[in-house]
């Protein structure tokens, strides 16, 4: 059983948890069928009612998890009124899980135009057509708009909405899980500490 859940963590540095999340993320492009970068994001809003969805991991590196959204839509209205969220990868093939929680906050407008401009130009131009969460009487009136943005932009550069960009989520909790037979899982928890420079690393009971 010890050497399965060794086997499963990896033999990495446990004093670095973004060191851990590496190994596993470029594990899970290698061998996952789809959709490795997907994680759940976990908002709530200033009454603490819980929101919950499927958005893409674009970037982390030591100082958080990257993602990208309409600032205006119901997870970017929530994060503006609580900072606070969780994320949670699923890899099926490596039985693991990854779960991450934190304050969020904005990635820089050079950070969030770069990013842009390297995404298909019809998700550009799908940026500034959809009102994100609004209602909508049928699908025409999300073409109506795509077709009025792409004949404003012609062939030019399509710009950044303003209400468009990047949340950082900055961990202060990294729980690494693995599956074990009999349910006797493996996790391994990294907690900031005190002084935010460094991580105290326990093993949780499954």
């Amino acid at each position: 059983m010890d050497e399965k859940i060794t086997t499963k963590i990896g033999h990495v540095a446990h004093n670095d948890p973004f060191d851990l999340f590496d190994v596993w993320f470029r594990e899970a492009k290698n061998k996952e069928d789809a959709y490795p970068d997907a994680m759940t994001l976990a908002t709530a809003d200033a009454q603490g009612r819980p929101s919950a969805r499927i958005v893409l991991l674009k970037d982390f590196d030591p100082e958080g998890f990257v993602f990208y959204t309409n600032y205006e839509s119901r997870k970017g209205t929530q994060l503006g009124e609580n900072a606070y969220a969780a994320l949670c990868f699923h890899w099926k093939k490596l039985e693991r899980c990854v779960r991450i929680e934190g304050p969020t906050n904005k990635v820089s407008a050079a950070e969030s135009d770069e990013y842009f401009q390297s995404r298909a130009r019809g998700s550009q131009i799908g940026a500034w057509a959809s009102t994100q969460s609004r209602p909508m009487a049928g699908r025409f009136d999300l073409e109506k708009r795509v077709a009025e943005f792409t004949a404003k932009f012609g062939f030019g550069k399509v710009p950044r909405p303003d209400h468009w960009g990047g949340f950082r989520l900055v961990p202060d909790r990294i729980e690494f899980w693995s599956e074990g037979t009999f349910r006797l899982h493996d996790r391994q928890l990294y907690t900031r500490d005190a002084e935010g420079t460094g991580w105290l690393v326990e093993k949780l009971f499954p």
